[in-house]
């Protein structure tokens, strides 16, 4: 069943940021993970405002958390922490 890596983001620099959103993608795609929402206009009804939301989609949960642990992603991340505040969940998906 199909789990989705939901991310809420507030770049706090982003010319350092970008060191991270230059590599990331790179661990996303070799785990197979789909961008279905990628900073696009966003409204907060509710909860802390983050200024950016990615949902990616992966196969199952086991694999979406192999992404998240893998060296490629941890590597990418070093380089985000400082420059942005971040709330990552994965949620698996319904069945059917």
């Amino acid at each position: 069943m199909a789990a989705y890596w939901i991310a809420h983001v507030t770049v706090l620099d982003p010319v350092k940021y970008k060191d991270y959103t230059d590599i990331a993608p790179l661990a996303f795609r070799k785990f197979g993970g789909v961008f279905l929402a990628r900073g696009g206009a966003s409204k907060v009804l509710e909860g802390e405002p983050f200024e950016r939301h990615v949902v990616i989609q992966f196969s199952d949960m086991e694999t979406a958390l192999a992404c998240y642990d893998s060296p490629e992603y941890q590597s990418a991340k070093a380089k985000r922490e400082g420059h942005c505040k971040a709330q990552v969940s994965i949620v698996e998906g319904l069945e059917g």
